[in-house]
């Protein structure tokens, strides 16, 4: 199984064990949710991992941060349930499941899973979005937009789209229902690294708000911003998030 066949089994899969927690504790409260959410894809993607890939480190939200990884040439980057909050709220379908591997200073594979929607894009083929609207749309969070995004939004005349996680909104781009994701305020390497390889093999652009590239298996996890959009849309979102 290549690299990329693995990376869509493990996070679909994951994605299936969560809708089974789901409908297992419908009535238990939210945080018993999240709690069980995390907890469960965290194992299975461990196990699954320590399976097929042996060798490989990892590093997971969910998980202690074992420093061999920087000394390793493959590291898998997962983030085992993107979206808690949405995820605990019953009938939302913009959380995810992440999955990537670093290689030698690259992104080389990654899966993005939708679970609620039935749907995992994944490289190393991931279709491009269909022909973008006259008024760009920018996706944002449903609770906290951040103040970049308004200003994007503004420079580009364009409407906001809210939704959940990050890898719900980067697939969004993918998906063409969206066209621009600007973050700014706080990610780590797990939110955006498996959207990221997507977004890629997509044929969108990619960087941090300053347009300079994303890098990842760092020391310091944290990878606090951002953008994701077309790349006909690029030079004018960086020209707003880069000044």
């Amino acid at each position: 199984m290549s690299d990329h066949e693995l990376a869509a089994r493990l996070a679909t899969e994951a994605g299936e064990l969560l809708l089974g927690v789901r409908d297992e504790l419908a009535d238990a409260d939210a945080a018993a949710r999240k709690a069980a959410g995390d907890k469960r894809s965290h194992d299975f993607l461990m196990a699954a991992l320590a399976q097929h890939r042996p060798a490989d480190a990892v590093l997971s939200e969910e998980g202690a941060d074992d420093k061999v990884r920087l000394r390793a040439d493959r590291v898998w980057i997962v983030d085992p349930l993107d979206g808690t909050r949405e995820f605990s709220e019953l009938g939302r379908a913009d959380w995810a499941v992440h999955v990537a591997l670093w290689q030698a200073g690259e992104l080389v594979a990654g899966a993005v899973a939708l679970p609620a929607q039935g749907v995992t894009l994944a490289t190393p083929t991931v279709p491009a979005p269909p022909a973008a609207p006259a008024t760009p749309r920018i996706v944002v969070s449903r609770t906290r937009p951040p103040a970049v995004a308004l200003a994007v939004r503004d420079a580009l005349g364009g409407t906001l789209v809210e939704m959940g996680s990050a890898g719900a909104k980067v697939a969004s781009v993918v998906q063409g229902v969206s066209d621009v994701y600007v973050h700014a305020g706080g990610q780590y390497e797990w939110d955006s690294a498996a959207p990221v390889a997507v977004a890629r093999a997509a044929g969108l652009h990619t960087s941090r708000i300053d347009g300079s590239p994303l890098v990842y298996n760092q020391d310091n996890v944290l990878l606090p911003d951002l953008v994701v959009c077309r790349p006909e849309l690029a030079q004018a979102v960086l020209a707003v998030t880069a000044a």
